[in-house]
């Protein structure tokens, strides 16, 4: 390589650093997300959420190097070429993945609470009386091996409306069960519907088996006894 090849490759090289010095942070930014009409409407829901204080990269780009390269270059490269030259997806069938340790980084104390008696639950729960044990939960879907986590249970939590009345997103309740009619907004047939109506029951079925124990539909398996009757999901 000659001292002119040289030269060039080391211009392009810092010119490269440079747009991508600049580009990167304009990219990070939620508004240059919902510049595609696809993405448009989980901005909104976002900026109305718990959450809009946090970016979208914030959760969606696991940190490190192997996440910003996967998760924001690759990822990032072929949704622009699907929305520029493609079919983009529908947006009521984005699938969009958050790693529960993306999660777990800001919420890792909810591994620590116990979560057994009432004064241990967080409102609203603590009102329903849900025993909900998170490490043991976050164990078991481990062991399934089927990529669960967080967003398992708590996928609507940026990107959907309360259901029922509850005052927040979670927890969902029994959609199944409970004498409230409710719908999503969504398409019949899309990944969202589908996802808004999975529930508790999805796995405690009375079918599945875990740690050697059937994930049986008794109240008293997640609720408190003496809270069962004034639970909003009864009402």
């Amino acid at each position: 390589m000659n001292w002119t090849s040289k030269a060039t490759f080391a211009l392009s090289l810092v010119g490269g650093l440079a747009l991508l010095g600049v580009a990167t942070p304009f990219t990070d930014r939620p508004k240059f997300c919902a510049g595609c009409h696809t993405i448009a409407p989980s901005y909104e829901s976002w900026a109305k959420s718990s959450h809009k204080e946090v970016s979208c990269v914030a959760c969606h780009i696991r940190p490190g190097l192997e996440g910003w390269l996967h998760d924001k270059v690759l990822a990032g490269a072929k949704d622009t070429a699907i929305y520029l030259l493609g079919t983009p997806t529908d947006a009521h069938n984005l699938k969009a993945s958050v790693n529960s340790e993306v999660c777990l980084s800001c919420h890792r104390h909810i591994l620590r609470v116990s979560e057994i008696a009432a004064r241990d639950l967080p409102s609203p729960v603590k009102e329903v009386g849900l025993i909900m044990n998170h490490r043991r939960h976050m164990q078991a879907f481990k062991a399934r091996g089927q990529e669960e986590g967080c967003t398992t249970c708590h996928s609507g939590v940026v990107h959907d409306a309360p259901i029922k009345g509850y005052p927040v997103v979670i927890p969902r309740g029994h959609l199944s069960a409970d004498s409230k009619p409710w719908y999503p907004i969504y398409p019949e047939g899309s990944y969202l519907r589908d996802r808004a109506l999975r529930d508790c029951f999805s796995c405690h079925d009375g079918k599945s088996r875990h740690d050697g124990h059937i994930l049986d539909q008794k109240c008293e398996t997640c609720h408190l006894p003496d809270k069962i009757s004034g639970a909003l999901l009864f009402n």
